[in-house]
C-alpha cells in the first residue's frame, strides 16, 4: 500500500515538474516573439552603427515647440517645451552635423536634439534642458554614433538598443528555454530510469 502511495507521489512530482518545463519553454517562446517583433526590427532599422568622437560646436535653446505630430494641430493644450539643437564637428569626416539623443528622437522631432515626455512637468523639463545644454557645452568631446553609410547625415548620442542590450534582451529566454528544457530531460530520465527499474524488478520476481 506504502508502495503504490510513493508511487502515486513519484508520478504526481513528475507531472508538475514537466508542466513547469513545458510552462518556461512556452514562455521563453513568447518572449522571443515578443522580442523579434519590437527590438529586432528597431535594431536592424538603426543605421548609426559605427561609433566615433562628436565635438560641439553650438547648443542653442530655440523657441518652444509642441509634441504634436501633426504641424496643423492649434490645441492649447498640447505639451509645449524649448527646442534644444546641438551642432557637432564629426571627427570621422570633419562635417558639422546636428546631434539628436537617440533614433527615436529624429523620428518624434527633427528640428530637436532632445524630445521629453508628454507627460513631464513643463518646469522640470525646461530645467533639464537647460542643464543638458549646460553640460554640452562644459564636456565637450565626447563618443557618439554617425551612419558610415552616409544615408543619415546626423549623428545620435546612444542607441536604443545596442549590440550588447540586445544580446542582454534575449540573455533571459535564454536562460529560461534551457532551464526549461534541462527540467523536462530530468523528468523523462526520472521516468525512464523508474521503468527500468520496475522491469528489473519483474525479471528478478
Amino acid at each position: 500500500m506504502l508502495g503504490k502511495k510513493l508511487v502515486t507521489a513519484q508520478k504526481r512530482g513528475e507531472t508538475r515538474a514537466l508542466c513547469l518545463g513545458l510552462g518556461m519553454v512556452a514562455c521563453s517562446m513568447m518572449i522571443y516573439f515578443f522580442i523579434g517583433i519590437t527590438i529586432v526590427p528597431s535594431y536592424t532599422r538603426s543605421v548609426w552603427t559605427t561609433e566615433t568622437v562628436c565635438k560641439v560646436l553650438k547648443a542653442t535653446i530655440k523657441e518652444k515647440v509642441h509634441c504634436s505630430q501633426s504641424e496643423d494641430s492649434e490645441d492649447e493644450t498640447v505639451f509645449h517645451y524649448p527646442c534644444l539643437q546641438v551642432w557637432v564637428n564629426l571627427t570621422a569626416s570633419g562635417q558639422e552635423v546636428m546631434l539628436y539623443q537617440t533614433e527615436d528622437t529624429l523620428e518624434r522631432n527633427p528640428k530637436c536634439s532632445y524630445v521629453p515626455g508628454n507627460s513631464e512637468n513643463p518646469k522640470e523639463v525646461k530645467a533639464r534642458i537647460e542643464t543638458i545644454a549646460s553640460n554640452f557645452k562644459r564636456y565637450q568631446t565626447f563618443p557618439c554614433y554617425y551612419d558610415p553609410g552616409g544615408t543619415q547625415t546626423n549623428v545620435i548620442l546612444s542607441r536604443l538598443y545596442p549590440p550588447k542590450g540586445l544580446l542582454f534582451a534575449f540573455l533571459w529566454p535564454t536562460l529560461l528555454f534551457t532551464g526549461g528544457c534541462l527540467i523536462i530531460v530530468l523528468v523523462k530520465i526520472s521516468q525512464y530510469v523508474s521503468v527500468l527499474s520496475a522491469w528489473q524488478h519483474k525479471i528478478n520476481i
